[in-house]
């Protein structure tokens, strides 16, 4: 285990892709939300984070896990401190914050025996383009936000 990203795990969340991400409800449960990630720093996260139950997690406990499923194979689990690093993502339709995770502990969770596919939003509607491009413009926001 390690404090930071190592090479292939910074090159899988440079270019953004889908995570889950795992929060402390508040019954004490973990809870679990789909959110766009991407690498700041190989110390830093970015994501976007929306609905109130999942703020709230973010807001009281500070802290979450990230699950990569990436290409090639990646697969990683991110523990560290969560803050409000934008308080509205610009590019979404929705309601949404920019979150950063501070990286305490980066766990390979790769299986030499298996090959896990990765983790993509795969959309289905007539609107299917349109979500391609603001998935790409919420990528370019987490990479492009100076703080």
């Amino acid at each position: 285990m390690s404090n930071e990203l190592s090479d292939a795990q910074f090159e899988t969340l440079h270019g953004g892709c889908a995570g889950l991400l795992i929060s402390v409800g508040e019954d004490r449960f973990p809870t679990t939300a789909f959110v766009w990630a991407l690498s700041a720093s190989r110390q830093t996260v970015r994501f976007g984070a929306e609905g109130s139950a999942t703020l709230a997690n973010l807001e009281r406990e500070r802290r979450a896990s990230l699950q990569i499923i990436g290409s090639r194979n990646r697969v990683f689990l991110i523990k560290g401190t969560t803050r409000l690093a934008k308080p509205r993502l610009e590019t979404v339709p929705f309601e949404s914050v920019m979150m950063a995770l501070e990286i305490t502990e980066v766990k390979d969770q790769t299986w030499p025996e298996v090959y896990v596919r990765e983790l993509v939003y795969e959309w289905i509607s007539e609107r299917r383009e349109e979500w391609r491009a603001i998935e790409q413009a919420v990528y370019q926001e987490l990479r492009e936000w100076k703080e």
